[in-house]
């Protein structure tokens, strides 16, 4: 279940990466983004956080579980207010910024509550 938590944040921010990264510059004028080298440093990171994700993956600990839930926390904070604001954003990109938000708050509840105790993590010699 852990380890869903980080491939499904990891495929969840790849590709939206991948899309900033290389934003064709009609969508950045829909978007109303002026200048085009925003997005493609955000889409740098995003891409980046997301192959972490996938790396994290294969050997959770807390720390990785913490950077999981703190990121995607963090992510939420950032997008809902934008999305709740009345009449700022178009109708779609409002319900996918509220989707997103929504999937990755219940991936980040899922790896705190899936997170490995010091107490099972720790090797006990009879």
């Amino acid at each position: 279940m852990l380890r869903a938590s980080f491939w499904l944040t990891a495929l969840l921010f790849i590709p939206l990466g991948l899309l900033l990264y290389f934003l064709p510059p009609v969508l950045a004028g829909t978007l109303g983004v002026a200048p085009l080298w925003l997005p493609r440093v955000a889409g740098g990171l995003v891409l980046a956080w997301g192959a972490f994700q996938v790396a994290a993956g294969f050997a959770p600990d807390a720390v990785k579980v913490g950077g999981l839930a703190g990121g995607n926390l963090l992510t939420v904070a950032a997008l809902l207010p934008a999305a709740l604001r009345d009449g700022a954003l178009p109708p779609t990109v409002r319900t996918l910024m509220l989707a997103l938000s929504g999937v990755l708050l219940l991936l980040a509840v899922v790896a705190i509550l899936a997170a490995p105790s010091r107490r099972r993590s720790a090797k006990v010699e009879p």
